[in-house]
């Protein structure tokens, strides 16, 4: 009986460790994604904002994801300036790298040499003064009634990080949350998204592309007839889940490719260019292919080079005063215009005074004329919700029932639009009152937080 009960324990032991060199040796993806998520939002905090890498793990990793995420341990190589995660300290084995000016990059393949290829070096032009008035500077010209708003819990929303509110081109009040200033960066998510579509702009009024363009895809390939205004309002046709907290489309593209680029674009046809809006983080990482091979005149190879990379810091950050920003580029040089923008959070309200003032900055053009009135448009297949140009024409849906405009019950100003990010970020465009209304925060939508019942406020404020 004792040998029959070592005998059993003993092949428990061998059927345990044969599970356990499984896991390590071939990980299910949904451990690798997990890892690879923690890797890169650990690297992004902790190389571009700043911030300690245990305290990121435990609040931005662990406390709003997945209960897999608990398990998730870290490892911080300064020197390298790579960040490692693991499940239980062995399997999952995540890796991010960071590069001046592309940010961090999930190396999924494990070849970090390659991905750290893919970098520049950014020249700050001119940094804005505390001594001189917003946008220029950063002095602010506090307006106590707007501020007083902020300072409302219930309107800040829970996990607020930074607000910042912009009447007629000024800076009126702001505020951050416990741990953040007015100098930390902050990740914008799917806010990146609308940059992305102004550096298409900026593309266009270079005349190396053009919104009723095609042939992105071979000769003969059904996609070849998809145009940019499809990609632009989410109307390809292109099959995609956008889905997250699991292994699916977006969650793959983000985590588990090296080449981002490449694995959006093999998306198959799903039905015809044009019939149906698709929210898809897939096609804003076509729209950054595109701009960047049309600002490489073409060349693939040339469109991931340090001059093509450096683009946005050049001609729209460093003007704008935007030195805080930064687009991640993923591990084969594709900048993920669908998602990894940080910028503090006057960047933020400076892109969004940019908007505003219709893509001009100080005088200077820089998106052709009628540009973002045109991004602002209803894509004509998402039933009014989205414009054909990356932005949104409803706010944050909070527990409104689907196919309802959830800006309705604030009687917000017919024209106002919207940027909108993962985790409740958000910015509020209204033209009609020279008003730009920042919130950045970590917010998962299961908290319900709309950031309408703060613009609704803050507009009553301002008008009085």
């Amino acid at each position: 009986m004792a040998s029959k009960i070592l005998l059993a324990a003993a092949a428990v032991l061998v059927i345990a460790a044969g599970a356990v060199a499984t896991l390590a040796v071939k990980p299910p993806d949904l451990l690798r994604l997990g890892a690879g998520y923690g890797a890169k939002i650990v690297c992004s905090n902790v190389f571009i904002a700043g911030r300690d890498g245990r305290a990121v793990l435990a609040d931005d990793v662990q406390a709003p994801g997945h209960p897999l995420l608990k398990y998730l341990e870290v490892a911080v190589d300064r020197q390298r300036k790579t960040v490692r995660a693991q499940f239980l300290g062995f399997v999952g084995d995540g890796m991010a790298v960071y590069r001046p000016g592309t940010g961090c990059a999930v190396a999924p393949d494990g070849d970090v040499a390659l991905a750290s290829q893919y970098q520049f070096n950014p020249i700050r032009i001119w940094a804005p003064s505390p001594n001189v008035p917003w946008p220029t500077g950063s002095q602010a010209e506090a307006n106590p009634a707007v501020q007083a708003l902020l300072d409302q819990d219930a309107l800040a929303g829970p996990g607020m990080r930074g607000m910042a509110v912009i009447y007629r081109g000024r800076l009126i009040a702001q505020r951050y949350g416990a741990g953040f200033s007015a100098a930390s960066p902050l990740l914008g998510w799917s806010m990146t998204k609308t940059v992305n579509a102004a550096l298409v702009g900026m593309q266009i009024a270079d005349g190396k592309l053009s919104l009723q363009q095609s042939g992105f895809w071979p000769p003969g390939d059904g996609r070849a007839q998809i145009t940019l205004a499809q990609l632009m309002s989410m109307s390809s046709g292109l099959r995609w889940n956008e889905g997250y907290g699991d292994v699916t489309d977006a969650t793959r593209m983000l985590y588990l490719e090296p080449d981002m680029a490449a694995f959006s674009a093999a998306q198959s046809l799903q039905q015809a260019a044009g019939g149906q809006w698709n929210y898809s983080s897939g096609t804003a990482v076509q729209l950054s292919r595109i701009w960047q091979r049309a600002a490489a005149g073409g060349d693939a190879k040339a469109a991931t080079s340090a001059d093509v990379l450096s683009l946005p810091h050049n001609r729209l950050f460093a003007p704008l005063g935007m030195n805080s920003a930064i687009i991640e580029a993923d591990a084969r040089g594709n900048l993920v215009g669908s998602s990894y923008m940080y910028a503090t959070t006057q960047d933020w309200a400076r892109f969004g005074q940019f908007l505003l003032q219709d893509g001009v900055w100080q005088g200077k053009r820089i998106l052709p004329e009628g540009f973002v009135g045109g991004m602002q448009q209803a894509a004509p297949a998402s039933g009014g919700q989205y414009g054909q140009g990356q932005v949104w024409r409803w706010g944050p849906s909070g527990a409104t029932p689907e196919g309802q405009n959830p800006d309705t019950r604030f009687q917000l100003p017919a024209d106002t639009y919207w940027m909108e990010g993962h985790d409740g970020q958000s910015i509020a465009i209204v033209p009609s009152q020279q008003l730009v209304v920042v919130r950045l925060g970590l917010t998962p939508h299961r908290l319900l937080y709309q950031p309408q019942a703060l613009l609704a406020a803050v507009v009553k404020a301002v008008q009085q």
